[in-house]
């Protein structure tokens, strides 16, 4: 639903608006990444899957940790992980520190989305300055990356 299609109009100055907004710029932005991705032929990956190939390092990672990072519960993470080894995309491994403990790890089909979402999401950020200018969406950027922040600080008091 974008807000030319909406009943209710939803602009800046609406009290509580700020996450409808954005939600429908996430959507927005996800949907023009994950377009990127079917057209370099990764059709299959959906936008759920962000939650493993953002946080993965090179090292690999428990399920555990991931389901923190992500902030999602360690069941939709599991299924996550699960959907995305079927599809050649992770791999599990004992870790090295704690056999019976395993880590997910990146494999090289898995490897190519990163670089592929962020050039995507740099095209998208390049559009998004087209239209309100570099300048405000640099300064909507500031404020968001100041804003997660101090909300993060508050969090961890």
């Amino acid at each position: 639903m974008s807000p030319s299609t909406s009943s209710t109009t939803v602009t800046p100055d609406t009290p509580g608006s700020l996450g409808v907004l954005l939600r429908l710029l996430h959507q927005q932005f996800a949907g023009a990444v994950d377009e990127a991705l079917a057209e370099a032929g990764f059709g299959d990956v959906r936008a759920a899957h962000a939650s493993v190939f953002t946080f993965v390092p090179p090292e690999g990672m428990p399920v555990s940790e991931l389901t923190l990072l992500a902030r999602v519960r360690k069941q939709s993470m599991a299924q996550t992980v699960d959907e995305l080894e079927k599809l050649g995309y992770v791999e599990r491994r004992p870790s090295p520190s704690d056999k019976r403990s395993r880590l997910v790890f990146l494999t090289a089909r898995g490897r190519q989305i990163r670089p592929l979402a962020m050039a995507a999401g740099s095209r998208i950020e390049g559009q998004w300055a087209g239209l309100i200018g570099a300048g405000e969406l640099g300064a909507v950027k500031r404020a968001l990356g100041d804003l997660l922040a101090s909300v993060g600080r508050q969090g961890a008091d």
